[in-house]
């Protein structure tokens, strides 16, 4: 995988040497309330997360950096068939603003570039009103909506589903 500095900004491989940052990031309060699992994160469970995962040849977990200091995670999910992946995110709590537009950037050039995929897909909570705008943003369009779908313990919540293909990236990338 290719480490491509564009703007000072870039994804590249997490490591085991990124898992106390990436899990101070997951447990902060505005990044733990938009997940699906939303307990406290213990460093056992983090580390045992991320041995099972990179290890899986279908998962990509990636640091995006901004002047080589490490600024969000992305995680992209491949489906056995078809050059599909599913993909989720979050930034570094302090990251200044317009950090999560240009995380978005690198990380489906990274996923339709490096990669190949046809199409990626993500859900977001339908609560999450910044998260879908970001999406609309960057060029998604939502598929649907999976009513009550997530239980977060005491109530259900709805499940926004949204895809962009690579031409359209392409098309939008040329674009800007």
């Amino acid at each position: 995988m290719a480490d491509k500095p564009v703007g000072g900004a870039r994804v590249r491989r997490m490591t085991s040497g990124d898992l106390e940052t990436v899990l101070s990031w997951r447990n902060h309060p505005e990044v733990q309330r938009y997940m699906y699992t939303q307990h406290e994160i213990s460093a056992q469970e983090h580390a045992a997360w991320f041995e099972r995962t990179d290890a899986d040849a279908q998962s990509h977990l990636l640091i995006f950096e901004l002047a080589q200091i490490p600024a969000g995670f992305i995680s992209f999910k491949e489906h056995a068939r078809g050059a599909i992946g599913d993909w989720g995110f979050y930034l570094a709590p302090e990251a200044p603003r317009g950090t999560g537009y240009q995380l978005g950037l690198e990380a489906l050039e990274h996923g339709f570039i490096e990669l190949g995929f046809h199409k990626v897909c993500g859900q977001v909570l339908a609560y999450n009103e910044r998260s879908i705008a970001f999406h609309e943003r960057l060029g998604f369009q939502a598929e649907g909506v999976l009513r009550e779908q997530h239980f977060d313990g005491l109530q259900y919540h709805n499940i926004v589903c949204f895809g962009i293909l690579a031409k359209e990236w392409l098309s939008r990338k040329e674009g800007m």
